[in-house]
């Protein structure tokens, strides 16, 4: 693992300009703009890649940033949205992997989650995803978090894949998250209580 001199940051408004680099004319994953789990799928198809891109920007600017970015010697070089479990409602509908215990409410504003990844290609497999959790957490519990999941991947064919845009689950384990529920093969809902939370 290549140990890396990071300062990672929230993506408000003043460094919009560093997420728009580091995502690219393409906007990361094929034009997503991380708008994968905030939009109803419908809605999103409807959507182009600028209105997309859109929907990213005005978020930078809400209260609660969208995300970190992850800077090397200043150059962005890694994402992770880390949101309240609200902000992002495709992860709550009920055929959905990521949908929430029966115990929980999607819209506790102390639950939340990290649902995305997304880092430069030359610096894929290097160990910065743990760098990511380790400031998402972090970020998490300063902005009042009581508890924060994830949905990862427990097994991808290769470790550079854009496909791990969840996250590898090896990457939450080591960061002290256990497994909730797994509703499908290889995609476990993970955990880390902060804290006193229950």
């Amino acid at each position: 693992m290549l140990i890396l001199t990071l300062e990672v940051r929230p993506a408000t408004a003043g460094i919009w300009p560093e997420l728009e680099a580091l995502f690219g004319p393409q906007g990361a994953c094929y034009g997503c703009w991380c708008s994968h789990f905030r939009v109803a799928p419908k809605e999103r198809q409807a959507m182009d890649r600028d209105e997309r891109k859109e929907l990213l920007r005005a978020a930078t600017g809400e209260p609660l940033p969208p995300g970190l970015i992850a800077f090397e010697d200043g150059q962005p070089v890694g994402w992770v949205q880390v949101t309240p479990r609200s902000h992002v409602p495709r992860w709550n509908t009920n055929r959905t992997v990521s949908r929430p215990l029966d115990t929980d409410d999607p819209d506790d504003p102390g639950i939340w989650a990290i649902s995305c990844f997304f880092v430069i290609s030359r610096r894929r497999g290097q160990g910065l995803s743990h760098a990511l959790v380790e400031a998402a957490v972090a970020h998490a519990a300063a902005c009042g978090a009581r508890i924060v999941e994830a949905c990862p991947i427990a097994h991808a064919k290769h470790p550079r894949s854009p496909g791990l845009f969840t996250g590898p689950a090896s990457v939450f384990e080591k960061a002290g998250f256990s497994v909730v529920a797994e509703r499908k093969p290889g995609r476990p809902l993970m955990r880390k209580v902060l804290g006193t939370a229950a």
